[in-house]
């Protein structure tokens, strides 16, 4: 019978769960599997992904492994690495700064208080600010980011209607079209902007490996402000950026054109301690 200690854990709305395979040993050909079924919502636990903290190889405090729900591994995750910055410095390294080693690249995590944390994300190492798409017949302009190496794609996408619009049937039906576009060899998530103000971003972000809008996406908030910066559209400095679950704080931080570093702000959430007894998960 399946028997696995999990945490439950959500930062701005984008839910996790959280295994400790440091002593589980579970073998990583199946954490994919027990992503995909362990994440499905009414069936299951439920929740936008999977990570798994295990011993880092390289120095760091803990080796993050981020699985979407649907069982793809993921490059990095925004709002998974403020949690698992948490999960870290709560069960095992309380330390001023938690070094998360993610497959895109270290990734730092600082503690602000009991709930709020602060990371530090790979910086963008493909930043393109005119990037055009065919869709439908028509061109669509846009800004295509990717941070560290495997690079993680974001699309960043204008729009002046954004304001008080929910996930209508046209919004949904274009995010689902780009996030599989030819033009983005592995895919792609989907950020929908509306600039507020100089420092203010509303945001909708499609993510790959969940298929639907999620409550808040870190990178793509991080992506869309130094993509939205690059061209002026935003000021430089701390940006408010407004995801459906909370508002996060993005600060690029710019040498001349380049960004050297990404700063991500925002809430944590310990939502449960528990275990996985799923009957219908057989790991084999």
């Amino acid at each position: 019978m399946l028997n696995i200690p999990f945490t439950k854990m959500q930062g701005a709305g984008n839910d996790f769960i959280v295994i400790d395979n440091r002593e589980l040993r579970i073998p990583a050909s199946l954490f994919a599997k027990l992503a995909k079924q362990a994440c499905a919502r009414h069936v299951s636990l439920g929740a936008d992904g999977l990570m798994v903290a295990d011993w880092p190889e390289h120095g760091g405090d803990l080796k993050l492994v981020y699985f979407n729900g649907d069982g793809s591994l993921g490059e990095m995750c925004g709002n998974g690495a403020r949690c698992i910055g948490r999960f870290g410095y709560e069960r095992f390294a309380q330390k001023p700064r938690i070094t998360i080693e993610a497959t895109s690249g270290d990734v730092y995590a600082w503690r602000l208080n009991e709930r709020e944390y602060k990371i530090c994300l790979n910086e963008p190492t493909r930043l393109e600010v005119d990037f055009p798409l065919l869709l439908d017949g028509a061109i669509i302009n846009c800004a295509y980011v990717e941070l560290g190496d495997p690079g993680l794609p974001h699309a960043v996408l204008l729009r002046e209607d954004l304001e008080g619009m929910d996930y209508s049937a046209e919004l949904t039906d274009i995010a689902r079209k780009l996030r599989n576009h030819a033009q983005f060899p592995k895919g792609a998530n989907i950020n929908f902007c509306q600039v507020l103000a100089p420092d203010h971003l509303l945001i909708r972000t499609y993510e790959r490996g969940v298929e639907d809008f999620t409550l808040a996406c870190g990178t793509g908030s991080a992506s869309s402000v130094a993509a939205l910066q690059a061209t002026g559209k935003l000021a430089r400095g701390p940006v408010r950026v407004s995801n459906p679950g909370d508002d996060l704080m993005v600060e690029p931080v710019w040498a001349g054109d380049k960004v050297t570093e990404l700063f991500v702000t925002g809430p944590t959430n310990m939502v449960a301690d528990g275990t996985l007894t799923d009957e219908d998960i057989v790991l084999e």
